[in-house]
């Protein structure tokens, strides 16, 4: 599986993003899909935040995604799959919170996986829900990695 983003040029994501732009979730496509896939589900974090903030920074977690490509923006547009919450939900009720590395250029990474099944999960739910939903259904996982400069 293979993970592509038009959002991402020469290892770079795009200023809109993040802090520098609308703040908009990133666009992805999936390409070399497992067989037997019936779902996605995806998360995008920021490891560099350990040392800022003292755990991986979620921006963005999805699942019950049945097609093969997220558009820009459709964190808060698309009703075809689930957004759960993000690291700052308390504080917002975006689906994504945009890139701001706050020390120095951070590393991005998106992960997706391809599941033999749905997810039975709402919005109400964190990546740890979903990660023990999600045990013993991965058949692949593919990550994209890309900088976000500060």
């Amino acid at each position: 599986m293979k993970i592509t983003s038009i959002g991402l040029k020469n290892g770079i994501f795009d200023d809109k993003y993040g802090k520098r732009g609308q703040e908009i979730s990133i666009p992805f496509k999936i390409e070399d899909i497992p067989k037997n896939t019936k779902s996605f589900a995806f998360l995008f974090e920021d490891k560099d935040a350990i040392p800022v903030c003292g755990f991986s920074f979620i921006h963005w977690v999805g699942w019950n995604l049945t097609r093969d490509e997220v558009h820009e923006g459709e964190s808060e547009t698309a009703n075809d799959f689930i957004s759960g919450y993000h690291s700052l939900s308390k504080e917002t009720d975006k689906h994504y919170v945009g890139m701001a590395p706050p020390d120095k250029d951070h590393t991005y990474e998106l992960h997706v996986y391809a599941l033999d099944r749905m997810i039975d999960l709402d919005e109400q739910h964190y990546f740890n829900d979903l990660y023990w939903k999600m045990e013993g259904h991965i058949l692949e996982e593919a990550i994209l990695k890309g900088i976000y400069k500060s």
